[in-house]
């Protein structure tokens, strides 16, 4: 998707295992023992838990897409210059060809854990400290209302990549420059007559920003996606940051669902925040049900992350262990340690270095809430066959 982390690395992370690992230098990605397998725990969600139904399926079809993309020209040219030996598309396709095979024939997770680790390899990735901490975040593909049309009620535009984007001389205007600092600029905006669809609500079309993608509802009841066509060469600026280094906000109170109702209550302070984020995006109509990684398959729900791709291998099979969160029967957010198989399938302008991951939480405002309190560390690992 192209996306940018949302809940933005600040520092509120968790340490959560004492598993050790040697520093190698630079190196992402460093070979473990495999019996660190069983301290991380099982996948219990493959099977379903406390009477939910279980994401076989959905894992399932997250691997046929990972082996998809390997059999692709852009996958051979990804790995011919992968900075980790032994770290192969040869491998890596072999790896996720017989861990799909493990899974339709395991009968529950015990049993697929054994057959992993008589065959596999673990690697764990350095982390931002090189002792394999990893800070996790989440993103998700939100649902808005919007309009083809401009009108009194829909002012606030997306933008398709300029024609002539790639002539544009550097730095690039910013976003204050592009769409003014109210954003409405409108026809004396640089890149008037490439817009869109236009949104009603303006903190909305920023978010579409930040995640990347959207499904839009049209007012005549039909639905639109856009995702990801290009952005200007600012880096990303955190806005729930600003606000907290301004004395906002608290440090340990910022989520997604805290930045909608600071701006709801505060609407006028959107003017002074969002330009402090320079870097804009443009989208495309995309013509597919679901939200597209940056391999051009679509991701899945909890089972897609987001990796530096400079460094992490793409399409690969991964296993993360970290706090995934998820509602109650009560309506509660609870946000329990848990272990699970992922397919690394998207990338993103925050998501930087061997020690951040994104997951793909799904689509609409309940993975939005998930999405948005995902803020703490933990541990990535990639799984290859021993030969």
């Amino acid at each position: 998707m192209k996306k940018i982390a949302f809940v933005l690395s600040l520092g509120l992370g968790i340490a959560l295992s004492n598993l050790s690992l040697p520093a190698v230098g630079s190196v992402p990605l460093r070979k473990v023992e495999i019996d660190q397998l069983g301290k991380l725990g099982i996948d219990k969600q493959l099977w379903g838990v406390n009477g939910e139904p279980a994401d076989r399926k959905a894992l399932l079809q997250a691997i046929d897409r990972s082996l998809r993309y390997l059999n692709t020209q852009s996958a051979a040219k990804a790995y011919r210059d992968y900075p980790v030996s032994g770290v192969t598309r040869d491998r890596v396709r072999r790896s996720l060809k017989r861990f799909r095979e493990l899974l339709v024939s395991s009968e529950s997770p015990a049993e697929l854990q054994a057959a992993v680790e008589r065959e596999f390899a673990l690697y764990q990735a350095a982390g931002q400290d090189d002792k394999g901490t990893v800070h996790f975040t989440g993103y998700f593909e939100p649902v808005y209302a919007a309009s083809q049309v401009p009108t009194e009620e829909f002012r606030y535009p997306l933008y398709r990549l300029p024609p002539d984007f790639e002539q544009w001389s550097k730095p690039h205007p910013t976003r204050a420059e592009l769409v003014g600092k109210d954003g409405l600029l409108g026809k004396e905006s640089p890149i008037a007559g490439n817009e869109l669809v236009w949104l009603r609500d303006r903190f909305k079309a920023f978010l579409v920003h930040v995640q990347g993608s959207a499904t839009l509802r049209l007012r005549d009841g039909s639905t639109m996606t856009v995702g990801y066509a290009g952005k200007t060469d600012y880096p990303y600026t955190s806005i729930g940051g600003e606000l907290v280094e301004d004395g906002k906000l608290p440090r340990e109170e910022l989520t997604l669902q805290t930045l909608i109702d600071y701006f709801r209550d505060h609407p006028s302070e959107l003017d002074q925040y969002l330009p402090r984020n320079q870097s804009f995006v443009f989208f495309r109509e995309i013509h597919k049900a679901h939200p597209i990684g940056s391999l051009n398959l679509p991701v899945t729900a909890e089972r897609s992350i987001a990796t530096d791709k400079s460094l992490m291998p793409p399409g690969a099979l991964a296993l993360i262990r970290t706090q995934i969160p998820d509602f109650d029967q009560a309506g509660e957010l609870e946000t329990p340690r848990v272990s699970r198989y992922v397919l690394d399938q998207d990338t993103g302008s925050a998501i930087e270095g061997a020690g951040r991951v994104d997951i793909f939480m799904g689509t609409g405002s309940q993975a939005g809430d998930r999405a948005g309190v995902i803020d703490w560390n933990g541990k990535l690992y990639y799984l290859l066959l021993k030969k």
